[in-house]
Formats: structure tokens, C-alpha cells, sequence
């Protein structure tokens, strides 16, 4: 009898070391709120900000984007976009393959260049002569930590060649909504 009471006091002592000790699933409300801490990235500006930005362009370069289109489009008046939208999904999407295609290229992904392009006269008609913008994975091959080259090279963000993303929706010509 006294053996068995030690073998209860153990399964006792167990199950409470693993109550207390063991992880446990937070609740779906724990979770969100865990998960929706997040950090501002850099150079996040003001919506004032980002309207004046606007603002300048309109003032210092839409006359002079605008008359090249009149001059290419015979004096047809057409506004070229001014910006490109993608959805959340079709960005996160590219950057988990971008991940993936880069590693697989021997590249260390460090972000994101957008340039700006414009479809040429063989284009399309509806994107014939308009800008577009496009982002290309940014990085640097991958070295291997013996090789003693790269203790004089600095690391260098250049553009990776990998697909970029293009196919965004123009967003015309009435720029940031004010």
C-alpha cells in the first residue's frame, strides 16, 4: 500500500510539472493581439507628406510628362499614369517567391528596387507610350564564409536577376487623392 501511495504522489507531482511547465495554445484573441504588434518600418511618412511629394510632382512635372504624350500622341490629350497598385496577396505573393527564386539563385534578398518604365510604341493599345512601374528584387550573391575575397568586398545591394513585378493597376493621372 505504501508503494502505491508513492506511484499516485508521482503521477501527481508529473501532471502538475507538466500543467505548469508545458506550452499551451494561446487563445484566438491572445493570438491577434500578439500578432498584430508590429514595428514602423523606415521612412513611413505623413499623409501630408505623401500629398505635398504629390503636389511637387504635379507643379514640377506633369506640364513636361504631359506635353511629351502630346507630341507622341499628336496633341491627343492623354494622361499617363502616375502610379501602380498591386493587392496585398499579389505583393506578398511575389515576395515569398522572390524569397525562394532568389535563394535558389545563390542570392541573399536584402529588398525591393521600383523603377519606373514605359511601354513603347509595339505595346499594347491601351498601354502603348504609358509609364509603368515595376519592382526588382534587390541582394547580393552569396559568399561563402572562407573565402577570404569577401573580407575586402563590402556587401552591395544590387539587383538580382529575377523576374521582376509589373502588371500593376495604373493609377492614372489624378494622383494622390486629396
Amino acid at each position: 500500500m505504501k508503494k502505491l501511495s508513492y506511484i499516485i504522489l508521482g503521477i501527481l507531482i508529473g501532471a502538475l510539472a507538466t500543467y505548469y511547465f508545458c506550452p499551451r495554445d494561446l487563445n484566438v484573441e491572445e493570438m491577434e493581439t500578439k500578432m498584430a504588434k508590429s514595428v514602423k518600418p523606415k521612412g513611413v511618412i505623413s499623409v501630408e507628406k505623401a500629398k505635398a511629394l504629390n503636389n511637387n510632382w504635379t507643379k514640377f512635372r506633369k506640364a513636361a510628362v504631359d506635353s511629351c504624350i502630346a507630341m507622341q500622341t499628336h496633341n491627343k490629350v492623354k494622361e499617363d499614369n502616375r502610379s501602380s497598385w498591386w493587392s496585398l496577396d499579389e505583393i506578398e505573393n511575389y515576395i515569398a517567391y522572390s524569397k525562394q527564386l532568389t535563394d535558389s539563385l545563390g542570392y541573399n534578398i536584402t529588398g525591393f528596387r521600383v523603377y519606373l518604365g514605359v511601354y513603347g510604341g509595339k505595346a499594347e493599345q491601351r498601354k502603348k507610350d504609358f509609364a509603368t512601374m515595376f519592382m526588382v528584387p534587390t541582394g547580393a550573391k552569396r559568399v561563402s564564409k572562407a573565402n577570404s575575397l569577401s573580407l575586402f568586398l563590402p556587401p552591395s545591394d544590387s539587383d538580382i536577376p529575377a523576374p521582376p513585378l509589373n502588371e500593376g493597376n495604373g493609377g492614372g493621372g489624378n494622383g494622390y487623392p486629396q
